[in-house]
């Protein structure tokens, strides 16, 4: 069984390579921080006893959705039938089934049979529900929770899961994680204690903020130590199968740079339980894996898979025009996506002296024209995103609140924010022109004078220069798709007089120069959550920058290092909206990456032989999870040649 948080693209503690499906797992690590000690209620299911609260789930700013014996999820079909397959594609290569080491290329949904003792649920944002155990103590200060384990949870070879294996699984993530996964929450325990079988208690330090105690404990995915210790592998180095732990789906067959095909377990421990009425419906799941996107699609069109989430707009907007479409085999759909959109960006590497000044970082960022790219290049289909948390309350907007001034003011009395950010409204992106890529003659004078102001000057060359060295900028790309976007912004930079420039190299150059450093602007993207904690760190903070996935901007900020605390240390929504608005706010003012685009919806086509509830739940696609096969209708296509496998 695998599960969603809200907006997680970005599991805390996977290693960049994994796929964008296994970075938006449904384990509930993928959000640290979506529980508060002051408002842990179970609507009546709670009970207390010596001041230890005794309970199935565990929410912050509300009641949990679910009691203890719900009867099925409530977006799920309980009538949905079983059996069938699933299939998609991923591009590039891969060599390894381990999702959480830098080293080696993780296959694609690699940690779809990784399951954690909590779990959440597609439909409610907050709330942390047992999944592996009965029920969870706690006292007031969360200075320990005890996990009260179930006793028929087995891993996917029958053997039982004990508490060993649930204390093994989170000494070897902090201690052989990825390292800024162990430089954040290394401090974090105190003592694990397993009295027997099944029972685990975590004891914190002082140094773990109360509100990611709970979902770090039980977030952490289950791994079989007797496994892991027969074949001596290690989770920081590749590995030839998968990790084995107690999910739904096993590894069927692969066959490397080709296909991974996974298959259902039908001796999956939790099969009758309530959490899996109306999901894992597919017999098998298989990914296709393709050289690049063209042929990845025209495979599609052409039977070779079946399922696709589609992102190109160009595709999107202009491809669905072929054989399969007109014939009624495929058909395309838009699903509203609830999650915090992700905030698309060319980001810079700020350990390159000549990104350390703001004025050339924001001369650079006015050269993107997103009206004009978005318009003649995305069909209109995207937003630009004006914040970090885009569309939710916690976005920064207009001039400051009383509870952001609070926190900005003592910044701005020591110096390490502008005073012009207690009064000015919050950073948007620069605005261009539909009409032309070229962008106005304003953006143009305004850039211009930023760079004369950080002491560039317009050499022999036609280049802005200083101290004999001209002003270069080599974009790093791996898909020729960006081509069509990144060329524009280049003709645009060098009209400024920025020697500019595209270096596409393959997926795993790509990713390792990003984490090296080995770039001046390169794609990122920002995958925020509904209540930010510690992973904050990890993104934006300094400690983090050259050993973060997700800092590899490199920012090191002590206003930013100063208010993320306060957000990770927030007992209320309305302390929670107000530091993370600030945080919001002085990240936009840092310049340190240019924004692109978001969306808010999920692009969907597929052969006409799947189904998902009428009804779907706001933080997950769930292809994988929910929808289920019409076996009828498959036969109806494969009868007509719809497939060509």
């Amino acid at each position: 069984m695998t599960h969603r948080r809200p907006a997680a693209s970005a599991a805390v503690a996977l290693a960049p390579h994994s796929s964008r499906e296994d970075r938006r797992s449904r384990s509930i690590w993928t959000a640290l921080g979506l529980c508060t000690a002051i408002a842990a209620i179970a609507a009546g299911m709670v009970r207390a006893q010596d001041g230890v609260t005794v309970t199935h789930a565990y929410a912050n700013f509300g009641e949990p959705v679910y009691g203890p014996d719900f009867e099925h999820l409530a977006y799920v079909n309980p009538d949905a039938p079983k059996g069938g397959e699933i299939s998609t594609w991923a591009q590039g290569t891969f060599d390894s089934f381990n999702p959480y080491a830098f080293a080696g290329v993780s296959a694609s949904l690699a940690t779809i049979g990784s399951e954690a003792v909590l779990t959440s649920t597609a439909d409610d944002p907050y709330a942390l529900y047992c999944f592996m155990c009965t029920t969870m103590e706690y006292p007031e200060d969360i200075s320990y929770v005890t996990f009260n384990l179930r006793d028929d949870v087995t891993f996917s070879d029958g053997t039982p899961v004990t508490s060993q294996d649930v204390r093994y699984s989170t000494e070897l993530f902090l201690e052989q994680g990825i390292p800024e996964f162990r430089l954040v929450r290394s401090a974090w325990i105190d003592s694990i204690e397993t009295p027997d079988d099944h029972t685990i208690t975590f004891r914190f330090t002082d140094e773990a903020p109360v509100r990611d105690r709970i979902s770090f404990a039980g977030g952490t995915p289950i791994l079989n130590q007797a496994w892991f210790e027969e074949n001596g592998y290690r989770l920081d180095e590749p590995t030839e199968s998968p990790l084995m732990s107690t999910g739904a789906y096993v590894l069927d067959s692969f066959d490397y740079n080709r296909d991974v095909v996974y298959r259902y377990n039908h001796d999956y421990w939790a099969r009758e339980l309530n959490w899996s009425v109306g999901r894992n419906n597919f017999e098998t799941i298989r990914v296709e894996y393709f050289a690049d996107a063209s042929a990845a699609f025209e495979a599609f069109k052409a039977g070779e898979y079946t399922f696709r989430t589609e992102n190109s707009s160009l595709i999107w907007a202009t491809g669905y025009d072929f054989p399969a479409i007109n014939r009624g085999w495929v058909v395309t759909e838009t699903i509203p996506d609830g999650n915090v959109g992700t905030r698309q960006a060319f980001v810079f590497q700020l350990d390159k002296e000549k990104w350390q000044d703001i004025r050339v970082r924001q001369a650079v960022e006015q050269m993107f024209n997103f009206e004009w790219t978005n318009e003649t290049l995305f069909y209109g289909l995207y937003e630009r995103p004006s914040s970090f948390w885009v569309n939710t309350d916690l976005a920064a907007v207009g001039a400051p609140t009383e509870g952001e001034l609070a926190i900005l003011e003592p910044l701005v009395a020591e110096g390490l924010l502008d005073e012009s950010i207690l009064t000015e409204e919050a950073v948007m992106p620069a605005v261009a022109t539909v009409a032309e890529n070229r962008v106005p003659r304003s953006n143009l004078r305004r850039a211009a004078g930023l760079l004369e102001e950080a002491g560039w000057t317009v050499g022999d060359s036609g280049f802005f220069e200083k101290d004999g060295q001209v002003l270069d900028l080599v974009i790093l790309q791996f898909s020729p798709q960006f081509d069509r976007i990144v060329n524009p912004y280049i003709e645009n930079l060098r009209l400024l007089g920025i020697d500019a420039r595209l270096e596409r190299v393959d997926l795993s150059t790509y990713q390792e120069r990003r984490l090296s450093g080995d770039f001046d602007l390169t794609n990122a993207g920002f995958s925020m959550t509904l209540e930010p904690g510690q992973v904050l760190f990890q993104w934006f903070g300094s400690e983090t920058a050259g050993e973060s996935s997700r800092n590899i901007q490199r920012l090191r900020n002590e206003a930013v290092d100063r208010i993320i605390p306060q957000v990770v240390g927030a007992e209320t929504l309305e302390e929670l909206e107000s530091a993370t608005r600030s945080l919001d706010r002085v990240l936009r003012s840092l310049h340190f990456e240019v924004p692109q685009w978001f969306n808010d919806q999920h692009w969907v086509s597929y052969y006409d032989m799947f189904r998902h509830p009428e009804d779907m739940p706001p933080y997950a696609l769930g292809q994988f999870d929910f929808w289920w096969y019409d076996a009828e209708r498959a036969e109806e296509l494969r009868a007509a040649g719809a497939f060509r496998r």
